[in-house]
């Protein structure tokens, strides 16, 4: 009889295993909504340069945490804890930078350089979560591509944190969204299916 429950249990986890992993597509969605919330405050003033690449500070975090989580291909309940307080953290900073007393000119150089870049984010974000849906990634393929995306965000808080994102920075970013952009296509199309 226990021996029974034993392997009903173990059925039971078997089949959970899938549904967990599957929870990984959500929190990339999250992080296209935050970047869509930086965007908006980029392009209205509320979100200054110096303040939307502190943000992008809290973004690779995020990402990092989101590899770390997807490496072994399941997303746990409390790796999916951590991700959910550490996605807060930065929404609430997301917040506090957009209704502070701070204001940016979204017409400057500088604003619409990291403008551009936080837009290609959400893309790539955004097929990184088509790819999970659709089965064309494998999670230890997305846990891959968010530490890639993080590297990313690092490069633009690097870029941005005197308040001020140069022509130069900009192609440093642009290089290293290039060489992401490049690999969430490889990733998407090595015939890998999850």
């Amino acid at each position: 009889m226990n021996r029974n429950l034993a392997v009903a249990a173990l059925l039971a986890f078997v089949a959970a295993g899938p549904v967990l992993a599957q929870s990984a597509a959500p929190t990339v969605q999250r992080d296209i909504h935050q970047q869509q919330r930086i965007q908006q405050g980029l392009q209205n003033g509320a979100i200054t340069t110096r303040e939307a690449a502190a943000l992008q500070r809290g973004e690779a975090r995020v990402d990092h945490l989101q590899a770390k989580a997807l490496k072994d291909g399941t997303l746990t309940g409390a790796e999916a804890a951590r991700l959910d307080a550490a996605q807060d953290k930065t929404s609430h900073a997301i917040a506090a930078a957009a209704h502070n007393s701070v204001t940016g000119d979204p017409g400057t150089a500088s604003s619409q350089r990291i403008q551009a870049d936080v837009q290609r984010n959400i893309r790539q974000d955004q097929r990184i979560q088509q790819g999970l849906q659709s089965g064309e990634l494998t999670h230890h393929e997305a846990a891959r591509l968010e530490r890639g995306q993080a590297q990313v965000h690092r490069q633009q808080a690097r870029a941005g944190r005197d308040g001020h994102v140069g022509a130069h920075e900009q192609r440093h970013v642009q290089h290293a969204q290039n060489h992401q952009s490049r690999r969430i296509h490889r990733q998407k199309h090595d015939g890998q299916q999850r």
